[in-house]
C-alpha cells in the first residue's frame, strides 16, 4: 500500500496565486492509496473546497474522508483515500490547540490488508506546544483497541531528539531524516510518516520533481505500509 503525507501551502506553491490543478498533477505522479494533506483548507472560509472532488475521484480513485459533512477539510487537514476503503471508525477530529488552531483527523480503515488506524496532522511551530500535541495524539493513536498506526503529517520538528518526536518515539522510534522543505532546496525533515509496530513503514522516501518543487513549499513524503510485518 503506497501512502503519502504533503503540505500543500494552500495551493500557492513557494509564492503567487493559488494552483489547485498542480496538487492533482503531483498527486498523479505520486498515486497514493491514501494521502494526508496540511494546510488544505482556508482558516477563513473552511466550507470552502480547495481541491476539485470529482476530479480527485474521477482522474485518482480518491475521496475526501470528511470530520463535517460541510467541510472537506478539518482544522487544515484533509485525508484522501481509495474509494475502495471500507472505513471502521470515523473520521474523527482531534483538538490539539495551539494559538492557530491545530487538529488531527483519526480514521480506522479496511484496505484489502487488515484493520489499522491512520492520524493525519500538522502540529503547531512552538516546541512546548508540540510537545503537549504530540502526548495528545500518542494517546489517541495506542488507544484500545490496539491496531496497527500510521501517523502521518508536518511535525514542525527538525530535531530528532526535538519535542514532539522525543515524545512520538516512545511509541513509533526514531525516524529516519527526509528533507522536505523547502521544496526549491530541501534541507528540514518537518514531514513525517510513522508507524507502530516497527516495519510496518517501509521505502520512505521524499517525492523530489520539477512539478513537485513549483506545487508547494514543501515536498511529498511517500513509503510503503506492510501490514503483515512482524
Amino acid at each position: 500500500m503506497r501512502v503519502a503525507t504533503w503540505n500543500i501551502h494552500g495551493t500557492r506553491g513557494a509564492a503567487g496565486w493559488p494552483r489547485p490543478g498542480r496538487i492533482l498533477d503531483v498527486l498523479a505522479e505520486i498515486r497514493p492509496d491514501l494521502i494526508a494533506l496540511q494546510e488544505a483548507q482556508s482558516w477563513l472560509r473552511p466550507g470552502t473546497p480547495m481541491l476539485d472532488e470529482a476530479a480527485l475521484a474521477d482522474r485518482l480513485g480518491l475521496v475526501p474522508l470528511r470530520v463535517a459533512p460541510d467541510q472537506q477539510g478539518y482544522r487544515g487537514n484533509l485525508l484522501l483515500v481509495r474509494r475502495d476503503a471500507m472505513l471502521r471508525r470515523g473520521p474523527v477530529g482531534l483538538r490539539l490547540g495551539g494559538a492557530q488552531p491545530r487538529g488531527a483527523i483519526l480514521v480506522e480503515l479496511d484496505m484489502g490488508e487488515g484493520p489499522f488506524r491512520v492520524i493525519g496532522t500538522h502540529f503547531s511551530l512552538g516546541a512546548a506546544r508540540r510537545r503537549e500535541q504530540a502526548r495528545r495524539l500518542l494517546a489517541a493513536a495506542l488507544a484500545l483497541p490496539l491496531l496497527p498506526v500510521l501517523v502521518l503529517g508536518d511535525l514542525n520538528e527538525i530535531r530528532v531528539e526535538g519535542a514532539a518526536l522525543a515524545v512520538l518515539a516512545r511509541g513509533f522510534g526514531v525516524p529516519p531524516a527526509a528533507p522536505t522543505f523547502p521544496a526549491l532546496r530541501p534541507t528540514l525533515s518537518l514531514d513525517r510518516i510513522l508507524g507502530h509496530p516497527a516495519g510496518l513503514v517501509s521505502e520512505l522516501a521524499v517525492h523530489d520533481t520539477p512539478l513537485a518543487r513549483r506545487a508547494s513549499d514543501h515536498l511529498p513524503l511517500t513509503a510503503r505500509i506492510r501490514l503483515g510485518a512482524p
